[in-house]
């Protein structure tokens, strides 16, 4: 049975049993600061479970089928990947979920018959095994799915017991076991293996021998049903729920392993067509086959390979496609650094097999084709998902052949002929280096240095990294004071007007600027701010990209001038500089309108040039940041390589088109589900809850947004680009002023330009240059500059008749310490002019030192000096000669042994030229 059907049967039997179909969540946990990816099915019902949140639309049954990706934190199987037959970084998690609804005995029911009717498991292969203190739930396997007692197997917390963390909800497992002996044709027992786990002409098993042969791999475990059914008290008590609830999961690769009659999940449908695109792009072939297994794989030199690398860059092409679609960009910290690791793991592997180009994005291409249709977000991102992972792959690559070499310094390859002791040890100095310069994570370093029999020092390599964050750390350390969020929402440091407690920190600012309200809670700051709750408040704070109002909070006698906005617990709170004491009572807040009126501009300016952007450059473009002043715009967005002029010519005028269509900005809320399925854009990693707001610009632009905008496009005016750059692999940005600060933008461009033009004397028609001629003109200018360049150059060499500036010069030379020396001051219009004059006074000298000094009209001076190869062999160096002289004279220089410069005051060039003949004839000459 293929894995696509078992997916599809597994959420039909339970839409049939009443549960609500339930779509995967992003592999980015929307608000869990615990956990870096979606791990398992629960994840997305966390707050459900918890009882923090109603069960989606109010149902209290749902089925998922829930990406998840293990490879970063607590879960992280990244190192066994590829070398065990079920360990994934990203993998597909059944489930079914009860919220306070059924228990044990429908969830054991539910299951069973899954099992045994619709995948048609049978029954003599299976095996189940609960906690040795749960007597219900091994009663309810007699007798709901007459299981005999002696394939009923207790096990103890460790293996059969669930609980989110040391305190909370936390309940029994059970779980089935499939024998892979005889459902698999390819199972073989491990040479060394025995005992009776290993003894096929039995059909029962003792405890101790279903538990080793389960570590083995022969008895597959495919189910796990969760029952939360206590709360674990501080002192280890368990109270009994009120409302028991079920959690449980089914890896999909397992099944299809298990349906397919094979004992590793590598060799499933679901790995076939990417195994066979490795095969295809690398040249060699993958060593398996079907009813007799894995053989040897030998390379195109004839050496033997291990065939891991095949499964490895498979693996990995699937959790570099998902993660890349669910927004996540490679980088050096987060979630983006896993990413990161995942794709080098893969090009390391792929170099193993002999490729030196890139070799994953095949591999993805191939995902993209076979998972599109279930998960829609790999087609909508596929030029997005190819590019950035190409990308990637040759940025590593770049370096990998230098960063291999390094490390066989470090680490000679020798054979440990299977023993496991080590060799020595790679400092953590080194190992960062190889992290730092040629881009190789740790943990790739410590699984290479085992490789080879070597330990690497991490306590030194995490001294070196924290020694280089901490100095980046100092370098971008902010200045201003705020406070510290998680000390902000203490309820404990707010004093509350308690009849006003009911409306605390109602946002009103979508339709005013100004209230007259109440000062509902009030807490005074460390550093002499005070924060302010209203009961209503028109001040927006930071989120999506928009920045915090400012404005003013007067009472009766007081005032506070507001110069930060922050959430506490969904309540506005406004922070900023006291005048008077603060009383509770009567109060106004208002947001300078024209302050508002721009960050609405902006705001509205910023969701036109998301549909540009797409509609010019792709329906891959993904917002990837952004930020909504007053005074502009900032916009991050996914795509590869720069965006061209014409491009950014095409993309402003779609975004001032729609400004001219006077369109009407809508705003309304509606549930989630509606508007994704109309089209709305949500932002990757966001939370979104059943409610959402809707900003809609008819036919330009439909978004989730919880930010202030214009209500008309037309009072944005105009839009006008001021840069576009990259700013991250696959990251690029565009900044944008509108209306007011837009018109002054081209205002002051026009007065730059009409004064050019006034300049080259170019004449004008009406307030504008003629801008051909202006064109016309410069050429003309840089072709004469051009020419008069090169009349200089040959005065200053003396063309044919030997008797330029540079032979008089050469002329000029004197003894100093044995040495030929010139010293002079010269007339040349710039720094180009004076190292084109010392090319050329160095040629005509023939042996010897030259030291030109020039003052220009910028008003800066300097000093170059030039060496002839005989003189640097003697010890007379050009950037000993300048550094010294420059030094006498208060200056500083630098360059190489043949020529350098230095910069100097201009009033000091003559004091330099008349010393310096005495400090070149005291340099050390070498014998």
């Amino acid at each position: 049975m293929l894995a696509s059907e078992i997916r599809a049967r597994f959420l039909a039997y339970f839409e049939k049993n009443g549960h609500a179909i339930r779509p995967s969540s992003s592999l980015v946990p929307a608000d869990d600061p615990t956990l870096l990816f979606t791990n398992a099915g629960m994840v997305q019902f966390k707050k459900v479970f918890l009882g923090m949140e109603d069960p989606p639309e109010g149902k209290r049954r749902a089925t998922t089928s829930q990406k998840c990706v293990r490879a970063g934190g607590k879960h992280n199987d990244l190192e066994q990947v590829g070398h065990t037959a079920r360990h994934h970084t990203f993998f597909e998690m059944l489930g079914n979920f009860s919220f306070g609804d059924y228990f044990k005995r429908d969830a054991i029911r539910f299951a069973w018959e899954f099992v045994t009717e619709e995948l048609k498991i049978p029954r003599e292969h299976l095996r189940v095994t609960v906690f040795h203190e749960d007597d219900e739930a091994r009663q309810l396997w007699k007798e709901v799915a007459s299981v005999p007692e002696s394939r009923i197997y207790g096990l103890g917390a460790k293996d059969n017991f669930w609980q989110m963390a040391d305190t909370g909800p936390c309940g029994p497992c059970t779980e089935i076991y499939v024998d892979l002996a005889r459902m698999a044709p390819d199972w073989a027992f491990p040479a060394d293996a025995s005992g009776e786990w290993t003894d096929t002409s039995l059909d029962e098993y003792s405890l101790d021998a279903f538990v080793e042969g389960a570590e083995a791999g022969r008895f597959l475990e495919i189910w796990n049903l969760v029952f939360m059914q206590f709360d674990r008290q501080a002192d280890g008590t368990l109270v009994p729920l009120p409302k028991p609830s079920v959690d449980t999961g089914a890896g999909l690769e397992r099944i299809a392993a298990v349906l397919q009659g094979v004992t590793n999940n590598f060799h499933t449908d679901l790995f076939r067509p990417l195994i066979a695109r490795v095969e295809e792009v690398v040249g060699i072939g993958y060593p398996y086959r079907p009813g007799v297994g894995l053989g040897k794989a030998v390379g195109k030199d004839g050496r033997e390979i291990d065939p891991a690398s095949f499964r490895v860059l498979a693996d990995h092409a699937r959790a570099v496609g998902f993660l890349l679609a669910d927004g996540v960009f490679p980088s050096n910290d987060g979630r983006g650094y896993v990413l990161r690791r995942i794709l080098r793991r893969a090009v390391r592997h792929a170099w193993l097999l002999g490729r030196r180009e890139p070799t994953l994005v095949h591999v993805v291409d191939v995902l993209i084709d076979t998972m599109r249709d279930l998960y829609p977000e790999l087609h909508v991102r596929r030029k997005h998902i190819l590019e950035t992972t190409r990308a990637e792959e040759e940025r590593f690559l770049a370096t990998i052949d230098a960063g291999m070499s390094r490390f066989d310094e470090l680490a000679p390859e020798a054979s440990t002929q299977g023993s496991s002791r080590m060799r020595g040890s790679i400092a953590g100095e080194d190992a960062f280096r190889l992290y730092d310069t040629f881009g190789f994570p740790i943990d790739l370093t410590e699984l290479m240095a085992r490789e080879r029999g070597y330990l690497v020092d991490i306590s030194g390599f995490e001294q070196a990294l924290l020694a280089q964050r901490r100095q980046s750390q100092e370098e971008r350390k902010a200045k201003q004071i705020t406070v510290s969020a998680d000390d902000f929402g203490d309820v404990t440091q707010w004093t509350h007007a308690e009849q006003h407690a009911a409306g605390l920190g109602k946002f009103v600012g979508y339709d005013v600027v100004e209230v007259d309200t109440m000062v509902a809670a009030v807490r005074q700051l460390p550093d002499g701010r005070v924060a302010v709750m209203l009961s209503e408040s028109p001040f927006y704070a930071e989120s999506g990209g928009q920045v915090s109002d400012q404005g003013t909070i007067t009472g009766e006698g007081w005032s506070v001038a507001v110069n930060e906005v922050r959430k506490v617990d969904g309540r506005i709170a406004a922070i900023g500089v006291p005048t008077g004491p603060i009383a509770f009572g009567r109060a106004h807040a208002a947001v300078p309108r024209d302050r508002r009126k721009d960050t609405e501009r902006n705001h509205t300016a910023t969701h036109l040039l998301h549909a540009a952007l797409r509609k010019v450059l792709g329906e891959h473009v993904h917002q990837a940041g952004s930020l909504v002043a007053p005074d502009r715009l900032r916009f991050d967005f996914t795509h590869h390589g720069p965006v061209t002029a014409e491009q950014l010519a095409a993309i402003e005028a779609n975004v001032n088109a729609g400004v001219w269509a006077s369109a009407p900005v809508n705003t309304k809320e509606e549930a989630y589900t509606a508007a994704v399925a109309r089209g709305a854009m949500a932002l990757f990693g966001e939370k979104y809850g059943d409610l959402v707001r809707v900003v809609e610009i008819p036919s330009l632009s439909v978004e989730l947004c919880g930010g202030t905008h214009v209500r008309n496009t037309a009072e944005i005016g105009l839009v006008r680009l001021v840069s576009e750059g990259g700013v991250a692999a696959g990251v690029r940005r565009i900044e944008a002023v509108t209306g007011p600060r837009a018109f002054q933008f081209l205002a002051d461009r026009e007065r730059a330009l009409l004064h050019v033009a006034s300049r080259l004397k170019v004449p004008m028609s009406g307030m504008t240059p003629a801008l051909d001629q202006i064109e016309r003109k410069l050429e003309a200018l840089l072709e004469e500059r051009k020419h008069l360049e090169k009349r200089l150059d040959d005065a200053m060499r003396g063309g044919a008749s030997g008797g330029g500036l540079a032979q008089q010069l050469a002329a000029s030379a004197i003894d100093a310490g044995g040495t030929r020396f010139v010293a002079a001051r010269v007339d040349v219009p710039d720094v180009k002019a004076l190292q084109a004059l010392g090319d050329a006074v160095r040629e005509a000298m023939g042996t010897g030192v030259a030291l030109l000094g020039a003052a220009f009209a910028d008003g800066k001076g300097a000093l170059l000096a030039v060496s002839t190869d005989d003189a640097r062999e003697r010890g007379h160096r050009a950037d000993v000669v300048v550094r010294e002289v420059a030094a006498a004279v208060g200056g500083r220089g630098g360059g190489k042994p043949h020529m350098a410069q230095a910069g100097v005051d201009p009033d000091r060039v003559d004091d330099a030229i008349a010393a310096s003949a005495g400090i070149v004839g005291a340099l050390p000459v070498a014998g």
